[in-house]
């Protein structure tokens, strides 16, 4: 029986999915080590925000990555401020309990279709002459030396 191969977009989904559970291992090594904050660094601060953006439907545009690149560290920060916020308001905040409640959103959400962005939906660049306007700009008359309407 030959086995199903797994396509880019699956491997990719997959990759982020288990970007919170490699961080969260990555902090078995010692506390100033790069082999533990870098990991955690990256997975915090791109990971939540990728996976709500990336696993688009028809997939992105060249402009639309660079957007879903740009949005996704933000993303991730609100997410991260989201949720070490109610960790220390329920008084249960601890950087275990932080990247797991991370880990367990990135993996459910790079599961499921990402938000749409307005470049994946149109040119993220558009070429001059490519497409007419849908609309035309109105021409001004130049005002006469008088000064009157």
């Amino acid at each position: 029986m030959a086995h199903p191969r797994l396509t880019p977009r699956v491997q990719r989904r997959a990759a982020l999915a288990a970007s919170g559970w490699v961080a969260l291992a990555a902090t078995a090594f010692p506390g100033g080590s790069p082999l533990r904050w870098i990991p955690v660094l990256a997975f915090v601060v791109l990971a939540p925000g990728l996976a709500l953006l990336l696993p688009q439907p028809l997939g992105l545009r060249p402009g639309a990555r660079l957007e879903a690149l740009a949005l996704a560290a933000p993303v991730s920060l609100s997410v991260a401020t989201l949720v070490a916020t109610t960790l220390f308001l329920t008084k249960a905040f601890s950087l275990t309990v932080f990247l797991i409640v991370l880990a367990l959103f990135v993996s459910v959400a790079s599961t499921l279709p990402g938000v749409p962005l307005p470049a994946a939906t149109r040119g993220a660049v558009e070429r001059d002459g490519a497409r007419s306007p849908r609309f035309k700009m109105p021409l001004f008359r130049r005002r006469g030396t008088g000064g009157g309407g």
